[in-house]
């Protein structure tokens, strides 16, 4: 799993150490997940399990919003910072507005937010808050397309497959 961190720099600009990120870790359907925060934004989840715990009040929400998804129920809204290019940003945007219990195409995203499905595919992919931005949602024309976290498409079809939705078992 890779680390979330950020550099605190001296007044030459050198770094002078590597401070962890709050992040809070916990067991799921699909693995462990790790969770980070900054300010107070939700900024990444991760797979597996992160070796520094600072749990803060914002990270125990993100955690029982994924308890209650995991448990069938909507995911709570959240203030999500995702880092990344503008058009990534755009992809993102729309993939958020994909309700619970519905999918879109690629071609469909990239025809509301611009660009080609296979740069929705890209934008998916670099996607650092999975699950809170439902990238598992987008499908390809022809099947289930693919997927960067967890298990890969074992992952895909098991958070489909919680949302009871069409694709998950039969793809």
């Amino acid at each position: 799993m890779a680390r979330l961190a950020e550099r605190v720099l001296d007044r030459a600009g050198a770094a002078d150490s590597v401070r962890a990120m709050p992040a809070l870790s916990m067991h799921s359907p699909v693995g462990d997940l790790t969770i980070f925060a900054e300010a107070e934004s939700i900024v990444a989840v991760e797979w597996g399990w992160g070796s520094l715990q600072e749990p803060t009040s914002l990270l125990r929400r993100a955690k029982a919003a994924l308890d209650t998804y995991f448990d069938g129920g909507p995911l709570a809204e959240l203030e999500l910072n995702p880092h990344g290019t503008p058009y990534r940003q755009k992809i993102w945007v729309a993939l958020r507005a994909i309700p619970h219990g519905e999918t879109r195409s690629y071609a469909q995203i990239a025809r509301a937010a611009g660009g080609s499905p296979r740069s929705v595919g890209c934008a998916n992919a670099a996607n650092p808050i999975p699950i809170f931005i439902p990238c598992h949602r987008v499908l390809a024309s022809c099947g289930l397309g693919g997927y960067s976290g967890g298990e890969g498409l074992a992952t895909k079809r098991a958070l489909l497959a919680l949302e009871q939705l069409r694709g998950a078992s039969t793809i």
